[in-house]
């Protein structure tokens, strides 16, 4: 296992300039800085702040210490390390995406579930209220039950109009 003179010995004999892994640290600390302020600002769940996180301390790390890119592109067949960086990325996106989806998905029926909720609640307090205008009692009155309670469970005041 190497030691940290050999890590720090591959750094510094990367194929990067020192301009290109500035930028590079700069923008990775950027990105991270991004992330805490989503995450802050409650813009960004932390599940996925924690997965933006690791990307970006993944592209920090393959900044300062680029052989180690070299060394895995060589270990999985590919020769030129960029490939290997591009093709890692685009499986990155491949899997955030289809998670995405998915997420999109369940998000989807959840809504259309709750909207048609709202449609029965509307329609059954609609008639609640065309019932009462009619005369008639309510159905939990008709049948012995107890008085109509509000969202609170308190019973409901029956207010007339003033006058009448």
């Amino acid at each position: 296992m190497p030691g940290l003179g050999t890590a720090l010995e591959l750094a510094a004999g990367g194929h990067l300039d020192n301009k290109v892994r500035i930028v590079a640290v700069i923008l990775t600390a950027v990105m991270l800085g991004v992330v805490l302020e989503l995450v802050r600002r409650r813009r960004l769940v932390e599940r996925y702040a924690l997965l933006w996180m690791i990307v970006a301390l993944v592209l920090l790390v393959l900044a300062i210490w680029n052989q180690l890119l070299s060394v895995a592109s060589n270990a999985i067949g590919i020769e030129v390390p960029a490939n290997a960086l591009f093709i890692a990325a685009f499986a990155v996106a491949f899997f955030m995406l289809l998670h995405f989806s998915v997420i999109t998905s369940r998000l989807s029926e959840e809504t259309k579930i709750l909207a048609q909720e709202v449609a029965r609640l509307d329609a059954e307090a609609r008639a609640s209220r065309v019932a009462r205008v009619n005369g008639d009692a309510a159905d939990g009155e008709r049948a012995g039950g107890a008085p109509e309670r509000d969202s609170v469970g308190q019973q409901r005041q029956h207010q007339r109009p003033v006058g009448t």
